[in-house]
């Protein structure tokens, strides 16, 4: 395992950390830690990508594995926020079903030899979503409205995943 699947493995490693101090934090604290451990992880996000890129790391492995530590920690935290009230469940559902599905889809895609690369539309759903939960701090109505723009932008990531993967599945099949 490389150093980016290390960062990545340490993001996913993030997550019960996150989900006890959400838990065990009181008044400004519920949210104040669990969102300095979200940045920490976003943070981690950006150097494990960096990494790869820079000194030609990339692998199948962290192709899977980056995403998915950013869908468990993004659904972990929608969770959370959702439970708390901070947000309403639709959200929820709506992302996790949306996550559920790109990671199966790209699990199936991964055996038939399709990887598929963040796209610009998924890079910025992720990067609203985490200035949507750092907002949290400072506004709520704000939050919300970022959360639901970086929801709309990530749906759209989702149809170019699909188009992408299945030209890619054309391609292989008329070989």
């Amino acid at each position: 395992m490389n150093i980016p699947n290390m960062i990545s493995t340490f993001r996913i490693f993030l997550i019960p950390l996150f989900i006890y101090t959400f838990v065990t934090g009181t008044g400004e604290t519920r949210i104040f830690y669990p969102i300095v451990i979200f940045i920490i992880s976003g943070f981690s996000d950006m150097l494990d990508g960096y990494i790869a890129r820079t000194y030609n790391m990339e692998t199948k492995l962290g192709a899977v594995l980056d995403p998915l530590a950013d869908k468990l920690m993004m659904t972990t935290a929608l969770l959370c926020f959702a439970y708390y009230e901070y947000i309403p469940y639709w959200i929820v559902i709506l992302v996790a079903f949306k996550e559920l599905f790109m990671i199966g889809g790209g699990a199936l895609a991964y055996r038939r030899g399709i990887v598929n690369r963040a796209n610009i539309w998924g890079k910025m759903a992720t990067f609203l979503f985490h200035i949507a939960i750092i907002t949290f701090l400072f506004s709520k109505s704000l939050a919300f409205i970022v959360l639901i723009v970086s929801v709309v932008i990530s749906f759209a990531a989702l149809f170019q995943y699909i188009q992408l993967t299945l030209a890619k599945k054309r391609k292989i099949d008329g070989e």
